[in-house]
């Protein structure tokens, strides 16, 4: 038996009209509350995300840091973590908010949540140790977004900080996402200030103290450099003779940098001092090899001998 046009008509309207019976009344009411929710949910958002900004910055005082660079790293830093909390919060209660709204009962969700939650707490001790890590990194403000440091397991600029992470970008651009709990030892590289450390070898031949002297004109005019100049804290110097090598005479330079910019000054330093010393004729060694033909040693002492 089928179906003509008219009794398939017939039917269709008939489950429409049934449907809009159902789904008009709930539109008007349900409906247009999860679309206030969801207004007043992206409202709350970015009334935080200001307020948080401003909480942020106010309470951070300029004067704790040694420059504005490491004031604006570590608001940068608060701003992140709380911003992605307060996400992360919000979401959940519009979340629970719209289940209610379609007739799910809330109350065996949170229950289920309760247990579910204890359990995850006896078996995610990591997770809870990376938490609890990541407190102790905030609240000792031992890093923030934007400095470069050194783990016992990478290394690399911090690009993010969450409660439970930290993501690096390394200069190979790799990035590294390595839980609080796995840092066992910090070494941040940009810290207040940066130094610059050079060793550089010149010859036994060399005039030292004409060594010295080219050095710390080098540093001085560097220091007054109208790109690199404003890095520099303290001018690179020299600073004393660090060690007799078996070809050469170790000379340590010191200097200060903008946090992050030793890197930046030092590679401008090594071209200046080579480009110098050649222009003064100050030699900076390097290892030579000799290599005996074996073969033309006999060759030769025979030719002695027969002779």
């Amino acid at each position: 038996m089928t179906l003509t046009a008219i009794d398939w008509q017939e039917t269709t309207n008939k489950y429409l009209t049934e449907y809009s019976e159902l789904i008009v009344p709930w539109l008007l009411t349900s409906g247009v509350k999860i679309i206030f929710i969801l207004i007043a949910a992206f409202i709350l958002n970015k009334v935080l995300n200001r307020f948080i900004e401003k909480a942020v910055r106010i309470a951070i005082r300029s004067d704790r840091y040694s420059s504005k660079e490491a004031e604006e790293k570590r608001e940068n830093t608060l701003i992140q973590i709380f911003t992605t909390t307060s996400k992360i919060a919000i979401l959940c209660i519009i979340l629970l908010m719209i289940l209610g709204e379609f007739g799910i009962e809330i109350g065996p969700i949170l229950a289920a949540a309760g247990i579910v939650g204890l359990a995850f707490g006896f078996g995610g001790q990591y997770l809870i140790r990376d938490i609890i890590s990541g407190l102790f990194i905030i609240l000792e403000n031992q890093y923030r977004v934007g400095d470069v440091v050194n783990f016992d397991i990478a290394a690399g600029a911090v690009e993010q900080i969450s409660l439970r992470k930290t993501t690096l970008r390394d200069l190979d651009g790799t990035v590294h996402h390595i839980p609080h709990g796995e840092i066992k030892k910090v070494s941040n590289l940009s810290t207040e200030y940066s130094r610059i450390n050079l060793n550089i070898g010149v010859s036994y031949n060399c005039d030292i103290e004409n060594v010295i002297a080219v050095i710390n004109k080098i540093g001085n005019e560097l220091a007054t450099d109208k790109e690199l100049g404003r890095f520099i804290i303290k001018a690179p110097q020299f600073l004393r003779v660090d060690e007799f090598a078996d070809s050469s005479i170790i000379i340590k330079i010191l200097g200060e940098t903008q946090p992050s910019k030793q890197w930046d000054v030092t590679g401008e330093l090594r071209k200046r001092i080579k480009i110098t010393f050649d222009k003064e004729g100050i030699e900076i060694p390097f290892p030579q090899l000799v290599v005996h033909n074996a073969v033309e040693a006999t060759d030769k002492k025979l030719t002695e001998t027969t002779s």
